[in-house]
């Protein structure tokens, strides 16, 4: 068996004595799980969700419990895929009608002459953190010292994949010096730090907090806040969309305003609640790994993430076009149209 395909191996073995043990959230293992969460009747819509438990896409179960899909008439089945490389491949096949991700994979795919576009920005900033294994504080100051490195990424092709490898060649590291290894978050990414099988991995909230609570981490980079997210990317990086195929959007305007009208009222919701009255609207698996109490502390700490309004950052698309340009191959030299990347359209008319 390969190196790479071993460690991983071992990692998800180690993930799997973790759940046994209690100390991972179930929702964190719920890959490839549907709940159907809206009305018992109505437009019928399925989206992916690149990790439902993370904090990063709390929008879309927050929408279900605050009862706003069914508010607008939506019967929205909610599927669980921790890596959003994968949605974004259900999406093209057809076997979704859209996907909870990040925003940066419309450019990507319309580099590869696929057509889509977010609807609605939930995340003014990425909500990653960079952390490293505590024994290795002294050796790994920085991404300049990534060289020859095992770096925990969620899956090959996600947005944590893209970030970790213009992360590598912005501090002088080719990415071809680094070894990327798939270990999605909560308990997977817990026991591959554990058994040190990765030294650094970029993962969100609440895993972040389970990691420094346990002393087993320390943060190298965090993205959690508007200023770091500039530093370490060079501006503005919207991440967390509702993004669809640009045929399904044209096809289907009626049932695409409906879900931006939720998540925008959703969008509201949290800009005016604190992390306890928010926790309190979430199922308890989410937050049962790292416990109710660091959840609610992460929360309340990086509630700037999200976009209170959900229009595009202006001067976020050309930031993630940047990132994307330094070391993607498929976006790399090709003429983006970032207009067609996104939408505000279905935001401006959000009631």
């Amino acid at each position: 068996m390969p190196k790479n395909k071993r460690m991983i191996a071992v990692a998800i073995a180690a993930a799997a004595a973790l759940v046994v043990s209690g100390c991972s959230s179930k929702a964190s293992q719920s890959k490839g799980t549907t709940t159907n969460v809206g009305a018992s009747s109505g437009s019928k819509v399925s989206i992916m969700v690149g990790g439902l438990n993370k904090q990063i896409y709390l929008p879309f179960m927050l929408a279900q419990q605050l009862g706003y899909y069914k508010d607008q008439g939506l019967n929205v089945a909610l599927s669980d895929e921790p890596a959003g490389v994968d949605a974004t491949t259900n999406i093209l096949s057809g076997k979704v009608d859209g996907v909870g991700g990040f925003y940066d994979h419309t450019i990507a795919l319309q580099g590869l002459g696929q057509a889509a576009e977010s609807v609605v920005s939930m995340l003014v900033t990425p909500g990653e953190v960079e952390l490293c294994r505590n024994d290795l504080k002294i050796q790994i100051k920085s991404p300049a010292d990534w060289k020859g490195r095992n770096l925990g990424i969620t899956d090959l092709g996600s947005s944590t994949d893209f970030l970790t490898q213009f992360l590598a060649q912005k501090n002088g590291v080719d990415p071809k010096n680094i070894h990327r290894l798939g270990v999605q978050s909560g308990a997977t990414l817990i026991g591959a730090m554990t058994h040190k099988n990765v030294d650094c991995a970029m993962t969100t909230e609440p895993t972040v907090s389970q990691l420094l609570a346990s002393n087993q981490a320390y943060i190298l980079l965090d993205m959690r806040t508007s200023a770091g997210a500039a530093q370490a990317l060079g501006g503005e990086y919207p991440a967390t969309s509702l993004y669809m195929s640009t045929a399904y959007v044209q096809k289907n305007p009626v049932i695409v305003q409906k879900l931006v009208n939720a998540y925008v009222k959703t969008l509201q919701w949290i800009n005016t609640h604190t992390g306890a009255e928010i926790t309190d609207k979430m199922p308890a698996d989410y937050y049962a790994g790292a416990g109710k109490a660091a959840y609610i502390s992460a929360l309340d700490s990086e509630k700037g993430i999200y976009n209170p309004t959900g229009i595009m950052p202006p001067n976020g698309p050309p930031t993630n076009l940047k990132v994307l340009s330094a070391f993607n191959k498929d976006v790399m030299g090709k003429n983006i149209d970032l207009s067609k990347t996104y939408t505000d359209q279905f935001v401006h008319a959000a009631k």
